[in-house]
């Protein structure tokens, strides 16, 4: 499972991300308001944990634009402000939770479990498109009876795209979110992984196929 936190305190940030990944999380940080809208945006989280005062964009500001957009993504509310009017104001905008600062591990974990819980009774361990079936677990990418191993490159790229169903996912996007700061990693890269994941798909004669919007990026669609 797939946290997303956004605090600007580093050191804190990244205290709670091993908090995370010491249970078990996936956990992934963003260091400002505009760049934690951006990576909430991507669909590639189950859960977010937001502190209220950043640069750039404030917790509530993202919880707002996230709601806006139609986002249904889980939110807890991290902050220093105790007062009752702040609270309300977190939840008014469509947070899930609040949490106020300092905390305990325990509770920040229990927090977790009850936000990702309100997501669904059942964890998702598959991600469908058309005829297209992505087990999360294992990595497979199945069509009916027939099935193949995606790379870890190759399941992060297919994954954003899966999660992004109907909307256009730019090189940018992928580059940022699937090879992060590698210093080695180009577009090439990108159009390189797409071209393997297209060359499995039709080795599965599948209906869905990756396709390219000049200028704008890639998204899936099924064609009959």
């Amino acid at each position: 499972m797939n946290i997303l936190v956004v605090e600007d305190e580093r050191n804190l940030a990244d205290a709670i991300c091993r908090i995370l990944e010491d249970e078990g999380y996936n956990a992934e940080a963003a260091y400002d308001g505009k760049a934690g809208l951006a990576y909430a945006e991507s669909c590639m989280y189950d859960a977010a944990i937001l502190d209220v005062m950043l640069p750039g964009m404030d917790g509530f500001e993202i919880v707002r634009e996230l709601r806006r957009a139609g986002s249904e993504l889980p939110v807890m509310m991290l902050t220093a402000k105790t007062s009752t009017a702040d609270k309300v104001e977190g939840l008014d905008c469509g947070a899930d939770d609040y949490m106020t600062k300092p905390f305990e591990a325990p509770e920040l974990l229990a927090r977790v479990r009850a936000l990702t819980r309100r997501k669904g009774e059942m964890v998702i361990d598959t991600l469908t498109f058309g005829d297209l079936t992505l087990d999360l677990s294992s990595h497979d990418l199945a069509c009916g009876e027939q099935s193949v191993h995606l790379s870890k490159r190759e399941f992060d790229v297919l994954q954003m795209l899966m999660k992004g169903t109907n909307r256009i996912v730019s090189k940018q996007d992928l580059l940022t979110r699937v090879w992060g700061t590698d210093a080695d990693a180009s577009e090439n890269s990108v159009e390189a992984y797409v071209s393997f994941l297209r060359k499995k798909i039709r080795h599965l004669k599948s209906k869905v196929e990756i396709t390219t919007l000049r200028m704008l990026g890639y998204r899936l669609e099924v064609m009959e």
